[in-house]
Parts: structure tokens; sequence; C-alpha cells
């Protein structure tokens, strides 16, 4: 008996209906399981810190740069038009899903020339980017496809494309197409021309690969793609086209940062958080690099391990070279930053050896000694300690010239029992020595540890007769929009109450006729070795006229090296280093510099932080306000983050913040909320610890807040 067709239709029916249920279930699934916020942006890392170096060249960035916010009538047709060619041909004709595309890229992966084709929309694009997590499954597409959909019904088409360009990541940390305009041509997103445009959008798909400052040839033939594709979609005609692979974008900045150059930029970025903390915006910081001192530095350094390391048991060497004032001109931290980022220079905390001396020999001056002054190189004997001299024997008496120049223990340990351990200790301290000094004869030869940046700065202020020098990378910090958060002020050096000519008479006795002769050069020059028990570091560190250089060789695992002493490779390395420094500083930096790709017009001269900042602010750590008119940097306080920048911007509550500045052209203030100093306020209840430049009431109210373990000093 046939069925008649009524039933046979129910059925059907029925049968559809149970099959679409678990898709319905499915997509229902999906929806309420989509997540209210997500995507790239919760990783970001923090704003960007762009370095210039001393030719106001751009060669390293850190973060990442969100620039401004972008609408699309301000935009370059050209550039809108190449985002579309090459990304979304229908973005304004579709509703978010393009069923079009979709075939058309099916079509393409089954049949084409064995590259895959997407075909997600613009606004499929900007869902991923905002609200997705990076996972590849069939929920995270429903997801996608719902979110676009109702995306549509939420925005115009331009205010999706603005977020979309204003949300991308176009490679070297640039979010948003304002960002990567400035980083890559140091212009705004609306000054950007065809061939710039091509490459921007041609980013957009695979920007790590793609960055130009990575791969300039991928980027450009990328470039070229989204060229043709605009062709093809009638935005541009042939001739135009051609004319912009004649005259391709280049960089107005140079490639990655060279991985040597790291090891300074490690230790300007801390400069940086030191002085301005960390706002909440782009940076730029000009700093004292000066690139061609760096690459010499770099090359020397390659040279004599690469000729003398294996063979001599040196793993690692250092260079730090100061100009007069402090100014960090260039500095190497170890032979490979790729392999380890430790920076020896700065990190490091070695013996000095004899090196040390130079502290020992200025508190004997200071007390009345004199380079000829006669001391006698015997045994000596200190409890169970009996300090030896590098070569056997002893020769009776000395003059300190000759003691020093041939570095004798024993006069030296004689001239700490004389004048007192605590005196050399406080002649080190004063000159910037920040590691533990123990009070222990053994201190005269170098006992203690120290850094080869400290010890070159101590050296550096002997060479200019100053009580101390403040070695600095950074000159100037800037906005993103160009205002001023600090300008160094100049160094002026404060005579000393010791005379250090005497002691500079021995430093250039020690490379004319002493230990340092490896260093000798054909003009004025001094210096003094150092080498540690069973050569296990080796120094030397001197100056001229223009430069003063630190070099020290070793082992991270302090291996004894195979016989090399201060004398012998830190010298030659000095020596070979400080001849071509003495070259490349007779010709002024900006003569040397230049850039294979064109370079930008100069920026304007950028206006002097405000003397008064008044407003209600954020609060980016507790030692950093951002007003709108500037950022504060609370005198004297290490700020936090965390939930204690968020107690201190509870407290504030909406009410009027006063900062005065403390010094003219720096973003350091005093800041009162009514009657309350903020920075006192700030450490007394341990939201934040005293700075380097703390004065006395700060240091109190820090030991107030550590006897009541308030905030951080809770245990």
């Amino acid at each position: 008996m046939r069925p008649d067709r009524r039933s046979v239709l129910v059925g059907l029916g029925w049968a559809g209906a149970a099959a679409a249920l678990p898709v319905l279930v499915f997509i229902g699934y999906c929806a309420v399981t989509v997540p209210v916020s997500g995507g790239r942006n919760a990783d970001e890392p923090g704003p960007a810190i762009v370095f210039t170096a001393a030719d106001g060249q751009v060669f390293a960035a850190r973060g990442a740069a969100k620039g401004e916010k972008v609408e699309i009538d301000r935009l370059p047709a050209d550039l809108v038009h190449a985002v579309i060619a090459i990304e979304d041909r229908r973005f304004y004709s579709h509703h978010g899903i393009d069923l079009r595309g979709i075939l058309r890229a099916a079509s393409h992966d089954l049949y084409g020339d064995g590259g895959i084709e997407g075909a997600s929309t613009i606004t499929q694009q900007l869902v991923r980017m905002s609200y997705l997590s990076p996972e590849r499954s069939l929920r995270r597409k429903v997801q996608e496809v719902i979110l676009a959909l109702w995306l549509e019904t939420r925005l115009t088409k331009n205010e999706i494309f603005a977020r979309y360009l204003n949300t991308a990541y176009f490679g070297a940390g640039a979010y948003g197409i304002d960002a990567a305009a400035q980083r890559y041509f140091r212009k705004k997103a609306g000054s950007l021309n065809l061939a710039e445009s091509a490459m921007l959008a041609g980013l957009i798909r695979s920007p790590t690969q793609l960055a130009p400052t990575r791969n300039l040839e991928a980027a450009r033939r990328r470039a070229d793609t989204v060229l043709k594709a605009m062709v093809a979609a009638g935005y541009i005609d042939e001739a135009r086209a051609a004319a912009a692979r004649t005259h391709p974008a280049g960089l107005a900045v140079p490639p990655e940062t060279e991985p040597g150059q790291n090891y300074f930029v490690d230790t300007a970025e801390s400069e940086l958080k030191r002085l301005v903390g960390s706002p909440p915006m782009d940076l730029g910081a000009d700093t004292t690099l000066d690139p061609r001192l760096q690459d010499a530095a770099e090359r020397v350094i390659g040279k004599w391990l690469g000729q003398e390391g294996a063979r001599r048991h040196v793993g690692q060497a250092a260079l730090v070279a100061l100009a007069p004032d402090g100014a960090v001109l260039a500095l190497v931290g170890g032979r490979d930053y790729a392999q380890s980022q430790f920076n020896r220079a700065v990190q490091a905390q070695r013996q000095a050896g004899s090196l040390f001396k130079i502290f020992v020999y200025l508190a004997a001056f200071n007390a009345g000694y004199t380079p000829s002054s006669v001391v006698v190189d015997q045994p000596v004997t200190i409890g169970d300690w009996q300090p030896k001299n590098y070569e056997t024997g002893y020769r009776g008496p000395v003059t300190l010239r000759t003691a020093f120049a041939q570095s004798i223990n024993t006069v030296a340990v004689q001239l700490t029992q004389a004048v007192g351990v605590e005196r050399v200790i406080d002649i080190a301290r004063s000159l910037g020595i920040h590691t533990e000094l123990p009070a222990v004869p053994s201190l005269a030869l170098g006992s203690a540890e120290v850094s080869l940046l400290d010890m070159t700065a101590a050296m550096d202020a002997i060479a200019v007769d100053s009580k101390a020098i403040e070695p600095y990378t950074i000159r100037r910090i800037r906005t993103g929009t160009r205002a001023l958060l600090y300008t160094r002020p100049d160094t002026v050096a404060e005579r000393p109450d010791w005379n250090r000519n005497a002691l500079v008479q021995l430093l250039e006795g020690v490379v004319t006729n002493g230990t340092g002769q490896a260093a000798r050069l054909d003009r004025r020059a001094a210096g003094k070795t150092g080498t540690t028990q069973d050569y296990r570091d080796a120094w030397f560190i001197g100056f001229t006229s223009d430069i003063v250089v630190g070099v020290w060789v070793g082992n991270d695992d302090d291996r004894p090296m195979d016989g090399v002493v201060g004398g012998d490779l830190p010298a030659k390395i000095w020596h070979d280093y400080v001849e071509g420094a003495e070259r490349i500083l007779s010709t002024p930096i900006a003569a040397a510099s230049h850039l294979a790709e064109p370079q930008p017009a100069p920026l304007a001269a950028p206006a002097q932080p405000p003397t008064v900042l008044r407003g209600v602010p954020k609060v980016a750590d507790t030692a950093t306000l951002v007003f709108p008119g500037g950022i504060a940097h609370l005198q004297g306080v290490a700020g936090e983050k965390g939930e204690l920048a968020h107690e201190l911007e509870h407290y504030i509550r909406g009410r009027e913040v006063v900062c005065q500045a403390t010094e003219p052209g720096t973003a350091q203030y005093r800041c009162d909320l009514g009657d309350i100093d903020l920075g006192e306020a700030v450490v007394l209840n341990g939201a934040g610890r005293v700075a380097a430049n703390a004065s006395g009431r700060l240091l109190g109210a820090e030991q107030k807040a550590q006897a009541a373990s308030r905030g951080i000093w809770r245990e």
C-alpha cells in the first residue's frame, strides 16, 4: 500500500528538523559562549619607546607603538583603496560575510597555482582582533560569523574600517596604521603616498615576516602585489602603479636593532624608567650612543676574542666608552647578545684586582704621600694573610711612582694599613662605587666586587678632576606628541678636595713604562691594569683627553684564563679601540651619519615641560601622574604598579592635584593634594620606595613605613 503524499512530506519535514536540530543547538551554543572580550589586545606589550642615537637617527624601539586613532576621512584615498583591494574588495557591498569571496577562495585553493587564498572579510578580521582567541576550531569560526553579522548592524562601514586600521598589527611593534606610518616612515598616516600605502596594506596578512625593518625586499614584493590588486580593482591605472614601483617606499629608520646595540638599549631603557617611570603612552628617548664608536667597539671585541679567546680560555669581554661628562658613547656587554642578554658591563660584579689601587693611592696622596715617597717592597703579614707580588721576590725601597707602575702588591697593602682602610672605602664611595666594600686588608688588592661601568666612571672623574661623574645614556625624553618630559642638565665638574695630579702622573707611567705598555698610543694616555687571582679577571681602564674607556675580560663561570693579565688582552683591546675612536671623534658625528634610505624632515624643537601641572591625573604608577598637559614624576620616589597604583588613584578620587617642577627642564615634580605632599604620602604608606635623589624627609618616611610594615614592606 503506497503512503499518501501528505505523510511523505510530514516525514521528510520531521527528518529535516531532526537533522537541523543539532546544527541549531551548536549555533546556539556558539552564540552564548561568545567571549565578551579577548583577542590579541590582552597580550600586547606596553607602550613603545623609540631610541634615537646621537646622530639623530632612530636605532631601536621597544614595546608596542599605538599612534593616534584615525578616521577614514583623514586618510589618503590610496591607503583606503590599497587595503580594500588586497583584503576585501567587496567590503562596501557585503554584510560582514562575503559568500562570493568564500566560493572564489575555495575555487582558487582547489584549482589555482597552489597558494592558499583567504576569504575573511575586514569585518571578520576585526572580530578576530578584538574579541576572539587565536584558537582554530569550528566553534570559533561560527562565533566569528555571528559577531561579524552583529558588528555590521551596530557600526557603519567607515567605522568598521577605521577600527580595523587602528587595531591591526603592522610588525615591528606597531599597532594601528598611524603607529606603522611613524614607525617605518616617520610621518602621520594622513601623509602616506601610494608606494607607502601599498607597503603598509601588504603587511596586514603577515606583519612579522614582512616587516620592512626585517625584510625590506619581501615587503616591497608584497607591495607590488597590492599595486596589481589596485589596478585590477580599478582604483589606479597602470601608469601610477609603474611610477610607484619605480620609486618604492623607503625606510626613514634603520632596520632592526643591531644585536650588539641591545646591551646599550637595555641600559638606556632602565635609566628612562628610573627618570620618568612607565607612563601609559609612547615615548621617544634621545640617547648618547655614537653608532660609529659602538660599531668599532663590537668589531674590536669580536676580533680579539676570535683571535685569542679559545686559545687563552677567554669566553667573554665587555667595554664601556664614556665622554668626559659621563655620556655613554658605546657599551658592549658581551660577545653575543643573542646568546646571552646578561650585561657584563653593568650587571656583572667582579673582583677588580690591582685596578682598585687607584683608590688606595688617591687616599695615600690625600694623606700627604707623593709619587716620590718611598715604601719598602718587603714581605708583609697581617694575621694569617701574606700578600704576594705578581712577580716573585721583593725590590726593597721603591718610590710610589715605581710601585704603581709595576703594580707592586705589598706596597699597596702597606699604604692601606698606613692611611686606614676606611679612608680607601670613603674615596671609592665618593667616586661612585656602589657595591659592598668590606673593610678588610685584602681590599687593597681588589678583593671587593665592582662593575665595569662604575669603575670606568670613577676613572672618568679622575680624568676630569671632579668629585664624581655619573654615567648616563639619556639626554632627553619626549612623549609621542613631542612634548618634552625630561632634559638632562649639563654635567658640572665639582672640584674635589684631593689633588688628582699626582695620581694622573702615576696612571701615565703605567702606560709609558709600566704594566700597561700594550695600551701605549702616539699621544698622551693614562690608565691602570687589574688582574685577579688565578687569572679569573683581567681589566684595563684608561683615558685620553677625549674619551674614557674600560675593558674587562673573563669567563661567566669564573674559570681561570690562560695567563691573561690586565696588561695583555684588555690593554690590547683598549689600544685598538681608542686608536680608532680618536680618528672617529675627529670627524663630527653629523657629517659621518647617513642612511641608504631617504631621511625625514627635521622635527620642530619640543616645548619645555610645564613648570606647573594641575588637574585630576591618571596614575601610571605610584610615582608617575599623567595630566592632559604632561607627566609628573614625584621627586625622589620610585613607583609601584598594580594594586598600589589603583589604590592611589582611588585615594585621589577626582580631587585636584597641583604639581610644581623641582628642577627646570625635567619631569621631576613636588605634587600636593590639598595640604598633603603626595610623594611623602606614597612613601609613608609603603606604596613606593625612595629613589637615589630622595630628600631626608622621604628617607625618614620610608623608615617609618618599614617599621610599621606598610604596603610593600609587609612581611
